[in-house]
């Protein structure tokens, strides 16, 4: 059995908890390693090395800093193939997209190695008599993330990358559901030249996570996951003090209106729906046409491709999606594609007896469709995060706008049709935090930032780009005066600047 160990102050870590978690391989369904869990005593160690690092790491300057984040940005490039399948080995997803995951998280990789100008403050000469002004973004010190299983190449990047390129130290609780890839990274990072404890990897599960939470030294958290948990992780965080960003679930929308390019439209929300497994939390499980003529014509177009589907090992080129992450999960998924055909909704594909052959013990299941599902159902309600697409009709562009901004989510929501005006009216209107226009999956790109609305976020701060760089930071501002003579009264009074 092959041990994952934590990875911290540069340094393999065994666990001294003697707990253990289960990391299988969902293809086979097998268990392939386990990993250790951290207990309080092994995260209190973690932040002390992290605590003991930072302090030299902010006092390098930023362009040297960027520099190691250019040879990581090497390194992990150079090993992407070797990445991309330990990834799958664990989560499920197919090669190609695991090459997508950790490449959307070297976009962000590439925005920290701008970073000197990212941190560049303000100044004024002359705001008074001799007196000048000026700002400065100065690290927290230690920091940590906690991520989720779906993406354990992007997200983890997505939060270290920024918050190591300011100068803080960093603590990364991944997912103990796929963790070997996050060890890989805090590696790489060290053969990059980044000094030891400045990125460490502790594995864990809730008490890790509490621990994370109640640390005095971590300034700052940022979490990614379901949004009960972001709930916690936000509120338990700041009430101790720290700045918290927690991103939650979704239930993304795709608004087809009867001008959409269909075969565009289709091709795009069979990726967004299907690909992956459905298991990202910008997928698009409900398509919203428009129209009687509209819904007709996209059910019957999402059959013939669904009929087509390929659904295969991970290490298959021509697969499309992969098994879930586990048998726990794929059994969740069946519950609530049992609960949407309890609640009346209408179950056009079934893919739940889906079996591989070979592979059968694998956490496989194949596509399913919903047609007629009603805003007040639970399967509507909640999040799946499977490969489940559900049809909810609607009769006018007023309802189709009034489905996503009232759904408890406000993650992601597309837009598909060829007329401007409608779609400049929908970004404007829809009260979602991410919109596509004729684009499925509307993940900013780095230098902009990732964020949500409603039960999608919690906290006041976006991930990545700008919004990561003044969360990480905090704020220093300068007021000098370099006098020749000093007034006898004018310590007595309020400084102007007269």
């Amino acid at each position: 059995m092959r041990d994952i160990t934590h990875f911290v102050n540069g340094a393999a870590v065994a666990g001294r908890s003697g707990r253990f978690s289960d990391v299988f391989d969902p293809n086979t369904g097998e268990v392939q390693a386990r990993v250790a869990l951290a207990d309080a005593g092994e995260v209190d160690a973690a932040v002390r090395a992290a605590a003991m690092a930072q302090i030299g790491w902010a006092a390098t300057n930023p362009q040297r800093r960027a520099r190691v984040m250019f040879e990581f940005k090497r390194l992990v490039e150079a090993r992407m193939d070797e990445l991309a399948n330990l990834l799958s080995s664990e989560h499920g997803k197919v090669v190609a997209d695991s090459r997508g995951d950790l490449q959307r998280g070297l976009e962000v990789i590439e925005f920290a190695c701008g970073i000197p100008h990212a941190l560049k403050g303000e100044y004024t000469e002359g705001a008074g008599p001799g007196i000048d002004v000026y700002s400065m973004r100065q690290p927290l010190g230690v920091v940590a993330g906690i991520t989720p299983f779906n993406f354990p190449a992007m997200i983890p990047m997505w939060m270290f990358g920024v918050a190591i390129a300011v100068g803080n130290s960093f603590i990364l609780k991944p997912s103990e559901k796929d963790p070997s890839v996050p060890v890989r990274l805090g590696e790489l990072f060290l053969e990059a030249g980044g000094p030891a404890g400045v990125l460490n990897v502790v594995h864990g599960d809730k008490a890790a996570v509490d621990a994370i939470l109640a640390h005095p030294d971590i300034k700052a958290v940022s979490f990614v996951g379901s949004s009960d948990i972001a709930h916690h992780v936000y509120t338990t965080g700041t009430a101790s003090g720290k700045r918290v960003q927690a991103m939650g679930g979704a239930k993304n929308h795709a608004i087809v209106m009867p001008d959409a390019d269909l075969d565009q439209t289709v091709g795009d929300i069979m990726g967004a729906a299907y690909g992956s497994a459905g298991e990202r939390c910008m997928a698009l499980p409900v398509a919203v046409p428009v129209g009687v003529k509209t819904a007709e014509a996209l059910r019957e177009r999402l059959l013939g491709q669904i009929e087509t589907l390929k659904v295969g090992v991970s290490s298959d080129a021509a697969a499309q999606y992969g098994p879930v992450v586990t048998a726990a999960h794929r059994r969740k998924i069946s519950d609530y594609i049992q609960l949407g055909v309890d609640e009346g909704a209408e179950l056009v594909v079934d893919g739940r007896d889906f079996h591989l052959q070979g592979f059968e013990a694998g956490f496989f299941i194949g596509p399913n469709l919903f047609d007629h599902v009603k805003p007040d159902m639970r399967t509507y309600q909640e999040e799946i995060f499977g490969p489940v697409l559900q049809l909810v009709r609607a009769e006018s562009f007023e309802e189709a706008v009034a489905l996503p901004s009232k759904h408890q989510y406000g993650n992601g929501v597309a837009i598909f049709t060829r007329n401007g005006r409608a779609a400049r009216e929908f970004a404007a209107r829809v009260e979602v935090g991410m919109v596509g226009i004729n684009v499925p999956i509307p993940v900013p790109v780095a230098y902009h930032s990732f964020g949500g609305w409603k039960r999608s976020a919690f906290g006041d701060a976006n991930q990545h780009g700008m919004e990561g760089v003044r969360f990480f930071t905090k704020v220093k501002t300068v007021t000098a005066r370099w006098p020749e003579g000093m007034s006898e009264d004018s310590a007595f009074v309020i400084p102007t600047m007269q």
